[in-house]
Protein backbone atom coordinates (compact mmCIF):
# COMPACT_ATOMS: atom_id res chain seq x y z
CA UNK A 1 0.00 0.00 0.00
CA UNK A 2 1.39 3.80 -1.00
CA UNK A 3 0.22 6.78 0.28
CA UNK A 4 1.51 9.83 -2.77
CA UNK A 5 0.73 13.52 -2.10
CA UNK A 6 0.00 14.87 -5.70
CA UNK A 7 0.09 18.41 -6.84
CA UNK A 8 0.13 19.98 -10.48
CA UNK A 9 4.19 20.29 -10.12
CA UNK A 10 4.29 16.64 -9.74
CA UNK A 11 1.39 15.26 -11.59
CA UNK A 12 3.23 14.10 -14.74
CA UNK A 13 5.68 11.73 -12.54
CA UNK A 14 2.43 9.55 -10.93
CA UNK A 15 0.76 8.52 -14.88
CA UNK A 16 -3.03 8.17 -13.99
CA UNK A 17 -3.17 8.27 -10.27
CA UNK A 18 -4.61 11.87 -10.29
CA UNK A 19 -7.32 10.85 -13.08
CA UNK A 20 -7.73 7.58 -10.89
CA UNK A 21 -8.50 9.70 -7.51
CA UNK A 22 -10.83 11.69 -9.43
CA UNK A 23 -12.84 8.52 -10.75
CA UNK A 24 -12.67 7.46 -7.42
CA UNK A 25 -14.17 10.30 -6.19
CA UNK A 26 -17.23 10.12 -8.89
CA UNK A 27 -17.69 6.61 -7.54
CA UNK A 28 -18.09 7.83 -4.06
CA UNK A 29 -19.86 10.69 -4.18
CA UNK A 30 -21.48 10.95 -7.25
CA UNK A 31 -22.52 7.35 -8.09
CA UNK A 32 -22.69 5.98 -4.27
CA UNK A 33 -23.61 9.01 -2.02
CA UNK A 34 -25.94 10.18 -4.88
CA UNK A 35 -24.40 13.84 -4.42
CA UNK A 36 -25.45 16.58 -7.01
CA UNK A 37 -21.61 17.89 -7.97
CA UNK A 38 -19.59 18.39 -11.72
CA UNK A 39 -18.67 15.35 -13.29
CA UNK A 40 -16.79 14.81 -16.61
CA UNK A 41 -15.25 11.67 -17.96
CA UNK A 42 -16.46 9.62 -15.33
CA UNK A 43 -14.82 12.29 -13.03
CA UNK A 44 -15.64 14.26 -9.85
CA UNK A 45 -13.75 17.85 -9.96
CA UNK A 46 -14.74 20.79 -8.09
CA UNK A 47 -14.34 24.77 -7.97
CA UNK A 48 -11.48 23.62 -5.59
CA UNK A 49 -9.69 21.73 -7.52
CA UNK A 50 -6.76 23.96 -8.45
CA UNK A 51 -3.20 24.31 -8.81
CA UNK A 52 -3.24 25.81 -4.61
CA UNK A 53 -4.83 22.20 -3.72
CA UNK A 54 -3.32 19.17 -2.84
CA UNK A 55 -4.30 15.62 -3.06
CA UNK A 56 -3.25 12.65 -1.06
CA UNK A 57 -4.15 9.21 -2.31
CA UNK A 58 -4.22 5.96 -0.48
CA UNK A 59 -3.43 3.28 -3.65
CA UNK A 60 -1.97 -0.27 -4.53
CA UNK A 61 -1.65 -2.10 -7.65
CA UNK A 62 -2.95 1.00 -9.94
CA UNK A 63 -5.90 0.84 -7.49
CA UNK A 64 -7.37 4.16 -5.44
CA UNK A 65 -8.33 2.79 -1.44
CA UNK A 66 -8.79 6.66 -0.26
CA UNK A 67 -8.58 10.06 -0.36
CA UNK A 68 -8.53 13.63 0.51
CA UNK A 69 -7.40 17.03 -1.00
CA UNK A 70 -5.51 19.91 1.21
CA UNK A 71 -6.81 23.32 0.49
CA UNK A 72 -4.96 26.63 2.09
CA UNK A 73 -7.69 29.08 3.33
CA UNK A 74 -6.20 32.14 1.60
CA UNK A 75 -6.49 30.80 -2.03
CA UNK A 76 -8.93 32.78 -4.04
CA UNK A 77 -10.82 31.66 -7.02
CA UNK A 78 -13.32 34.06 -8.38
CA UNK A 79 -15.69 33.95 -6.37
CA UNK A 80 -14.82 31.20 -4.26
CA UNK A 81 -12.23 30.88 -1.84
CA UNK A 82 -12.23 27.00 0.30
CA UNK A 83 -15.35 25.17 0.88
CA UNK A 84 -16.15 25.65 4.41
CA UNK A 85 -15.89 29.55 3.98
CA UNK A 86 -18.08 29.42 0.48
CA UNK A 87 -20.70 27.52 2.73
CA UNK A 88 -20.61 30.07 5.36
CA UNK A 89 -20.58 33.15 3.13
CA UNK A 90 -24.02 31.41 1.25
CA UNK A 91 -22.11 30.51 -2.24
CA UNK A 92 -23.04 26.71 -1.59
CA UNK A 93 -26.96 26.30 -0.83
CA UNK A 94 -26.15 22.31 -0.31
CA UNK A 95 -24.42 23.38 3.11
CA UNK A 96 -25.81 25.29 6.25
CA UNK A 97 -24.37 28.99 6.47
CA UNK A 98 -24.49 28.29 9.97
CA UNK A 99 -22.10 25.53 9.88
CA UNK A 100 -19.48 26.80 12.13
CA UNK A 101 -18.88 28.77 15.74
CA UNK A 102 -17.36 31.49 14.71
CA UNK A 103 -15.96 33.06 11.08
CA UNK A 104 -14.02 30.99 8.92
CA UNK A 105 -10.65 31.09 9.53
CA UNK A 106 -7.90 32.71 6.63
CA UNK A 107 -4.48 32.31 7.40
CA UNK A 108 -1.62 30.45 6.12
CA UNK A 109 -0.90 28.14 8.95
CA UNK A 110 -5.03 26.55 8.29
CA UNK A 111 -5.42 24.37 5.28
CA UNK A 112 -9.32 23.07 4.41
CA UNK A 113 -10.06 19.30 4.39
CA UNK A 114 -12.13 18.41 2.05
CA UNK A 115 -13.59 15.29 -0.23
CA UNK A 116 -12.34 12.76 2.39
CA UNK A 117 -13.45 9.00 1.48
CA UNK A 118 -12.18 5.46 1.75
CA UNK A 119 -13.56 3.55 -1.23
CA UNK A 120 -17.02 1.22 -0.28
CA UNK A 121 -14.99 -1.45 -2.12
CA UNK A 122 -11.52 -1.68 0.76
CA UNK A 123 -12.61 -4.72 2.79
CA UNK A 124 -13.51 -4.46 6.85
CA UNK A 125 -9.99 -6.46 7.49
CA UNK A 126 -7.85 -3.49 5.57
CA UNK A 127 -10.36 -0.26 6.53
CA UNK A 128 -8.40 1.08 9.84
CA UNK A 129 -5.19 0.13 8.01
CA UNK A 130 -6.26 2.28 5.14
CA UNK A 131 -7.97 5.10 7.79
CA UNK A 132 -4.62 5.51 9.38
CA UNK A 133 -2.51 5.86 5.79
CA UNK A 134 -4.68 8.65 5.23
CA UNK A 135 -4.58 10.26 8.16
CA UNK A 136 -0.75 9.95 8.22
CA UNK A 137 -0.03 11.02 4.58
CA UNK A 138 -2.51 14.39 5.16
CA UNK A 139 -0.68 15.42 8.24
CA UNK A 140 2.62 15.12 6.91
CA UNK A 141 1.90 16.72 3.39
CA UNK A 142 -0.13 19.43 5.74
CA UNK A 143 3.06 20.55 7.99
CA UNK A 144 5.10 20.70 4.88
CA UNK A 145 2.82 22.80 3.67
CA UNK A 146 3.39 25.17 6.36
CA UNK A 147 -0.07 24.32 8.32
CA UNK A 148 -0.27 23.97 12.26
CA UNK A 149 -4.38 23.61 11.64
CA UNK A 150 -6.83 21.58 9.33
CA UNK A 151 -10.03 22.44 9.12
CA UNK A 152 -12.31 20.05 7.35
CA UNK A 153 -16.34 19.08 7.38
CA UNK A 154 -16.61 15.65 8.28
CA UNK A 155 -18.90 13.01 9.53
CA UNK A 156 -20.07 13.20 13.14
CA UNK A 157 -18.76 10.00 13.96
CA UNK A 158 -15.05 11.06 12.50
CA UNK A 159 -13.66 12.67 15.66
CA UNK A 160 -13.82 9.44 17.64
CA UNK A 161 -11.31 8.21 14.82
CA UNK A 162 -8.99 10.90 14.92
CA UNK A 163 -8.80 11.14 18.90
CA UNK A 164 -8.43 7.13 18.36
CA UNK A 165 -5.26 8.13 16.55
CA UNK A 166 -3.62 10.81 18.87
CA UNK A 167 -4.95 13.92 16.78
CA UNK A 168 -6.39 16.54 18.47
CA UNK A 169 -9.54 17.43 16.97
CA UNK A 170 -12.20 19.58 18.42
CA UNK A 171 -16.03 20.57 16.89
CA UNK A 172 -15.44 24.14 15.18
CA UNK A 173 -19.69 24.07 14.48
CA UNK A 174 -23.55 22.16 15.67
CA UNK A 175 -23.60 18.65 14.21
CA UNK A 176 -25.65 18.88 10.97
CA UNK A 177 -27.89 16.68 9.27
CA UNK A 178 -27.03 16.46 5.53
CA UNK A 179 -26.84 14.18 2.77
CA UNK A 180 -28.64 11.54 4.72
CA UNK A 181 -26.08 11.53 7.62
CA UNK A 182 -24.87 13.78 10.47
CA UNK A 183 -21.64 16.17 9.70
CA UNK A 184 -20.10 18.55 11.78
CA UNK A 185 -16.75 20.85 10.82
CA UNK A 186 -13.85 20.43 12.98
CA UNK A 187 -10.36 21.67 13.34
CA UNK A 188 -7.43 19.21 13.53
CA UNK A 189 -4.24 20.26 15.00
CA UNK A 190 -1.05 19.33 13.46
CA UNK A 191 0.92 20.03 16.03
CA UNK A 192 0.10 16.80 17.87
CA UNK A 193 2.13 13.62 17.81
CA UNK A 194 -0.05 10.54 16.04
CA UNK A 195 0.68 7.13 18.25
Amino acid sequence: MQTTTLSFDNLHSHGSLFADLLRARHRTFIQEARWALPEAGGMEFDQYDTPASRWVAVHEFGRILAGVRLTPTVHRCGIYSYMIRDAQMGLLPDIPEDLLFGEAPVAPHIWESSRVFVCNDVPANLRMRVQMQLIGEMVRSARELGASEVIGLIPAASPRLARRVGLDCRPAGRVMAMDGGESVCVTISMQTKMH
